[in-house]
This record gives C-alpha cells, structure tokens and sequence, in this order.
C-alpha cells in the first residue's frame, strides 16, 4: 500500500468522492463549448474554488479539471500542443488545495474519453490512444496527483488503453464506465462484463464502477450488478443528481440534496465504498450525502423494488445482465420517476 489511496481505503468503510466538475464551472461562467481545462491556466483560482467547495463539504477525494484533457479532445480548441502544461496546471491546484487540508485528501486526475471511436470500428488505434492517455498521465503526475482517475468510458478497448498509459506511468488509477443503454455501456459491455475485465488487465485499477448515466435508480442497479459477480475489488458509484431537464436556456439537473443524501446511503448499503455524484451534483448535495453516510446505520443491500421505491423507477427492464449466466437475473420493478 505505497500510494495514499491504497492507505485510505484500508482504514475506512466508505470515502466520498466529489461531484460535478462542469455544474459548478457554468455555474462560474463557464460557456457551453468552451474547453474548461484553459481555466486551470487562465482562472486558477476558480478552478481552486471548484476544487475547495468539494473538499469543504466534506469530499475524501477530488477530481482534477482535465476530464478532456486529451491532445484528442484539446484539438477541438486548437490546444493539442498543451496537454502537458494543462493537465499539470489541473493537478498542481488541486495538490495545494489537499495539503493546506488537516485531512487525508486525495487529488485524483481526472482522464475521460478521447471522443474518438477505438478500431476496428472507427480510426483510434490501442497505440495511438496509449499515447494520449500516457501523455496526459504524465501531465498529471507531474502536477503531484495521487491516483488517475479514468471515467465516463464507453468502449472495453479505451478503457484496457488507459490502464496501459497508467501503468507507462507508473500510476496507481481507477476507472469508471458509463452505464446508459439499457443497462449497457454504449458499446454494450455490462456490469458483469465490466467486473471480469478489470481482472485480467496487466495494471489493474484500485477500484472501479460507474459514473453518469441516465439516473440514481439505473446506476444503483448497476452497483448490484457488479456485487453479483462476485469481484472483491472497492466499487465505485458517482451518479447523476437527479434527470437533466431544459429550463430558460439551461440544463438543470432535478435531484435534491435529500434525493441524494439517500442515493449516497444506498450506494454503500448496495456494496459501493467510493461514493460521489456527477452531472448536476453541487456542493450542497455533497454536504448532505456526507451527513447521510455518516448518521445513517448500515443496512442490508436494497433490492430492486426499494430502489425503485426511494429513488424512481429504471429507465429500462433489463440491466444487460440477463443473457450472462454468471450475473444477476434482473426485471423491471417500480415506476419510472418523473420528479424528485
């Protein structure tokens, strides 16, 4: 247990991650289609800000503001030639928010997709994505980050090509994928899939699990999944606050801080032990899931029909798993939310 992650997980039943990263920045200005990562370089004291509002509402772990942080995803802006710098500049706040901290804080860099399609579907070769994703690496380990922290992945193929950049490295890192298509990633892998993936990787991540998705209900489902299959490996859950709906020009997220203090608390309950929010998730909501796991006992895993129950119905029937004799056999139950 050399890295501080490893240290952290072996002295507590739960952490808490942080929540969204682009909520609060167009809450700061930030304007749609702009590249958030130019802020850790142009307004690195509202990236600090961004970064302390989480910790300050009681996060045991940050990402960093390099989601896109790719020479891929930088390219869009014309900033392909600073990876390095941007996702440096992205660690090195968050290394001096942590340590001004009198707590165990963990800066995770935060590494998403490259929005490119991997071979042989589309024209991202393994190399060339182990190539962006070890540059970015580097960037962030330089910047002082503790642990890489690879999210939001479609694709199996991306996901082992991070997990060779971390390893190149010489990184400890975790990894979500997003469950979103009937309780499939968009390339169709499920939970169980996903479970029996991470073993066989030659760098494995410390934890894994999912993050964004189409709601609560469908990621807690998902959380079950991968308890099911029987991997001991830490899980992580980072759900969206709520459904996102359109309102005077922007994008709300409709989940209440009480929504989520009891998503938190049946994430843990359900077998998760990093647990944190996504898209729509601010500070406030972080507060209350820190109370909620906190005060709140734990109990036995919820079933479907609890989940249901407290956090709305699923989005689909089926949670990909059906058609794995080694998963859980799941159907529908409940009714589909409409409101929190």
């Amino acid at each position: 247990m050399s890295d501080p992650l490893s240290r952290l997980l072996a002295s507590r039943d739960w952490l808490m991650a942080d929540g969204a990263t682009g909520t609060v920045l167009f809450n700061m200005g930030l304007q749609s289609g702009d590249a958030p990562e130019l802020w850790n370089v142009d307004h690195p004291e509202r990236i600090t800000k961004l970064y302390k509002g989480a910790v300050d509402a009681g996060s045991d772990i940050f990402l960093t503001n390099s989601f896109g942080g790719t020479a891929a995803r930088l390219k869009l802006h014309n900033a392909q030639s600073r990876v390095h710098e941007l996702n440096k500049a992205a660690a090195e706040i968050g290394r001096d928010v942590a340590d001004k901290e009198g707590r165990d804080i963990i800066v995770a860099g935060s590494v998403g997709p490259t929005g490119e399609i991997m071979a042989p579907m589309g024209p991202l070769t393994h190399e060339i994505a182990v190539e962006m994703f070890h540059e970015q690496a580097e960037g962030l380990k330089a910047g002082g980050a503790d642990v890489l922290w690879v999210e939001t992945i479609s694709a199996p193929e991306e996901y082992q090509a991070a997990s060779e950049a971390a390893r190149l490295a010489d990184m400890p890192w975790c990894g979500t994928m997003s469950f979103d298509t009937a309780g499939r990633t968009m390339m169709g892998l499920t939970s169980g899939a996903m479970a029996g993936m991470v073993e066989k990787l030659d760098h494995a991540p410390l934890a894994y699990g999912a993050n964004c998705g189409v709601g609560a209900s469908d990621l807690l489902r998902t959380v079950l999944g991968f308890r099911a299959s029987g991997n001991p490996r830490p899980v992580i859950a980072k759900g969206n606050a709520g459904i996102p709906k359109y309102h005077d020009g922007h994008i709300h997220y409709d989940g209440t801080p009480e929504l989520m203090a009891r998503y938190a608390v049946l994430a843990r309950d359900a077998g998760a032990t990093i647990i944190g929010g996504c898209c729509g998730t601010t500070p406030e909501h972080l507060r209350a899931m820190r109370a909620a796991l906190e005060n709140t006992p734990r109990g036995a895993a919820p079933d479907l029909e609890q989940i249901a129950a407290e956090m709305g119905g699923f989005s689909s029937g089926v949670d990909g798993t059906e058609e794995n004799s080694d998963g859980p056999k799941r159907e529908r139950r409940g009714r589909r939310r409409t409101q929190s």
